[in-house]
């Protein structure tokens, strides 16, 4: 029977402990520094030679889908009660709303060195040491809202304008297009600044710190982020059943994207699995 991933602010206050512990409980397990490395081994731009699967093109939902999934798979092995929540940044949009709670993620980071203080993953809480990143620092941080620089959260029209797009992706494959829900929802923009980032890449940079970059995965919120994105991508599904992810067959041999993008039913680095075989989750978990 398929489990329920739910919204973050409706956990109870026995499931957000829970959710907590079993995070906590990979830490200390050596278990969550593995899926921070694996994020940082394929955090690999468009202008980057090689195979691209987890950013700037067609396959970074499947990926992140099956990301998301195979750490899911982990706290549910340590408490089987336990499922991915999401982070609403349509509706949750302060720096004091959830999940920057106390009993969740803790909050911002000081002024100073943006080290977070509070929350089970602040560092001088004692089980929240930062293992593996690319820098040399030890304890999470963050910069929620950039207040030297302040953007918004992204807002739900901004999200509809990503859903509304019946079509997966279009070449070339990469941040550059301005068309396709895959590349409106991960934000690649023109232009500089944060103007240019949109939905997923804006959140990152509106959280800021440890959100920023390959090392991503070291902030708990990038779980309950990606999470919601998957969720975006089940909501489009619904929306444009007759369309599909794109491309369908691998790029041809004169294609500058020849071996770099996976198509439909090629295998997705790192895992056996194909985006073909990972359009549909309903037999595993489904969405509150």
């Amino acid at each position: 029977m398929a489990y329920v991933r739910k919204d973050v602010s409706t956990l109870t206050r026995t499931e957000r402990r829970r959710f907590v512990n079993a995070l906590l409980e990979l830490k200390r397990r050596g278990e969550y520094d593995e899926f921070v490395r694996l994020h940082i081994d394929y955090y690999t731009a468009d202008g980057e030679d090689g195979l691209r699967t987890a950013h700037m093109a067609p396959s970074f939902l499947p990926w992140h889908r099956k990301f998301v999934l195979e750490l899911e798979r982990a706290l549910r092995r340590v408490d089987s009660s336990v499922t991915m929540p999401y982070w609403n940044w349509t509706r949750d949009r302060t720096t004091t709303s959830v999940p920057w709670t106390n009993d969740l993620l803790g909050g911002n980071g000081r002024r100073s060195d943006r080290q977070v203080m509070t929350g089970p993953f602040a560092y001088s809480a004692g089980h929240w040491t930062i293992k593996e990143g690319i820098t040399d620092g030890k304890f999470l941080t963050r910069d929620l809202g950039r207040p030297a620089s302040p953007l918004d959260l992204p807002t739900k029209s901004q999200l509809q304008w990503a859903l509304d797009d019946p079509v997966y992706d279009v070449r070339p494959w990469d941040s550059t297009v301005p068309r396709g829900f895959r590349n409106k929802l991960e934000g690649w923009g023109s232009g500089s600044g944060s103007v240019s980032l949109r939905n997923h890449n804006r959140v990152h940079r509106w959280v800021g710190g440890a959100m920023l970059g390959g090392a991503s995965v070291n902030d708990p919120v990038f779980w309950l982020h990606h999470t919601f994105l998957d969720l975006q991508w089940y909501r489009w599904q619904r929306a444009h059943s007759s369309h599909r992810y794109l491309p369908a067959e691998p790029p041809g041999l004169a294609d500058p994207q020849h071996e770099r993008i996976v198509a439909r039913h090629q295998k997705l680095p790192p895992w056996d699995v194909t985006p073909d075989g990972l359009e549909d989750m309903s037999r595993i978990y489904r969405y509150a």
